[in-house]
């Protein structure tokens, strides 16, 4: 195998010790490593093959690892195994390439350790799938306790079992045609490579990354149908006001921009000044003409000016992403029971600070990637109870194992 093979299973390698010591996405870190390393578009597609393996199905590779080898392991010497058991039992990867590559990854002092365990899980790939399918469902689709036993109060055992066997299938690749340009949808719809969704007019499956061209010239934006939920709520009309709150990277702005027929005026504000060069970027390409970009952190009251302004508000909110954990896939590992308590907190602040940015007849939709209650229904709920004069007029919930889709919520509140 050629070197620069070589590189791509120590890249995984570091992106994974880089992030079990940080918290940096692990998108990043990938892109990171395949700068550093020089990778071809190839080797970046393995190295993101591998690490999103290992992300995946951590507790059944740790499950592995301890029928495989007694006794305690370095942290490193364990994401090297979780790497070459991860090629060989699910990613069906040559044996050869897998072993002799992987084994490389370590310190001369516990190459033969690594060598031992990976030949023996060739030898035994039969016994150790059969022992895997006896596991119980969290260990087994590797997710935490907590999140399996929530899941399960919530939506049943046979529901929360299907919810962690779609979390750990690789995500699919969606694009939604700009209807704002005019042979957008003629070009995909004629591509070999997009299928069309049942009952999603303008939604392609693609099979691999669009061609280059569609992006320059903004023919499609790379979107799950979830996000279409809260859009259709806020059901934007040409000519009115929007804010949309939380806006980065764009991908709600601008089907506001297309259900608008890019006339009116929208507001995009995101709290991270950083993300918007690349929000203002996506809107440019999708050749949105009705938008300003402007940094501001919905923690805090917002501007007089902006005081009774806005026709509607689209407001997606910070949340726990446990609807997009197919996509996030190092969300599962972060994410605390404690940390949704927090969330609701900061949710409820941001959707009160919004409220005063409406007009006396408008309508407001707050939304989540989440599939939690307590970040969704019973938050809005609550929150009218304590706002007199505000009702909740229309919500959806989007369940993968239901809808087939990312997981989000989204909820109307107007004026009583």
């Amino acid at each position: 195998m050629a070197p620069q093979a070589t590189n791509v299973r120590r890249a995984a390698v570091s992106s994974l010790r880089a992030w079990a010591k940080g918290h940096i996405y692990m998108d990043s870190l990938i892109e990171r490593q395949a700068a550093k390393n020089g990778l071809s578009r190839q080797d970046r597609a393995l190295l993101q093959s591998i690490v999103s393996s290992v992300l995946r199905n951590r507790r059944l590779l740790d499950f592995w690892i301890a029928k495989l080898r007694k006794g305690k392991l370095d942290h490193e010497t364990r994401d090297i195994l979780r790497v070459g058991i991860s090629q060989l039992l699910l990613l069906g990867i040559a044996d050869h390439a897998a072993v002799n590559e992987t084994v490389n990854c370590g310190k001369i002092t516990v190459r033969g350790q690594i060598n031992a365990v990976l030949r023996q899980t060739i030898e035994r790939r039969d016994r150790l799938v059969e022992q895997a399918a006896d596991l119980p469902a969290p260990e087994l689709y590797s997710h935490p306790d907590w999140l399996w036993k929530r899941w399960r109060k919530v939506y049943g055992k046979k529901d929360a079992v299907a919810l962690m066997q779609w979390n750990n299938q690789p995500a699919k690749t969606i694009a939604r045609v700009n209807p704002l340009v005019a042979d957008a949808l003629e070009t995909v719809a004629a591509y070999e490579k997009a299928t069309p969704l049942d009952g999603l007019d303008g939604y392609f499956e693609l099979d691999g990354a669009p061609p280059g061209e569609w992006m320059k010239r903004g023919l499609v934006y790379i979107q799950d149908p979830a996000t279409r939920h809260s859009v259709e709520l806020l059901a934007p009309e040409p000519g009115e006001t929007i804010l949309d709150a939380c806006a980065a990277p764009g991908g709600k702005a601008a089907m506001i921009a297309a259900a608008m027929e890019n006339r009116g005026e929208i507001l995009c504000t995101d709290s991270n000044e950083k993300r918007l060069p690349r929000l203002n970027e996506n809107l440019t390409h999708l050749g949105i003409d009705i938008a300003t970009v402007q940094c501001h952190d919905w923690h805090a009251p917002a501007p007089d000016a902006w005081h009774g302004k806005f026709d509607a508000i689209l407001l997606d909110v910070p949340c726990s992403n446990t609807g997009v954990l197919r996509r996030r896939l190092d969300a599962r590992w972060r994410l605390r029971a404690e940390d949704i308590v927090a969330l609701t907190k900061i949710q409820t602040e941001i959707l009160g600070n919004a409220l005063a940015c409406l007009k006396p007849d408008g309508r407001i939709v707050y939304s989540t990637c989440s599939l939690e209650p307590e970040e969704n229904h019973d938050l809005v709920t609550r929150f009218v109870s304590e706002h007199p004069g505000w009702k909740l007029e229309a919500e959806h919930q989007a369940l993968p194992f239901c809808d087939h889709s990312d997981g989000a919520y989204a909820a109307r509140i107007v004026q009583s």
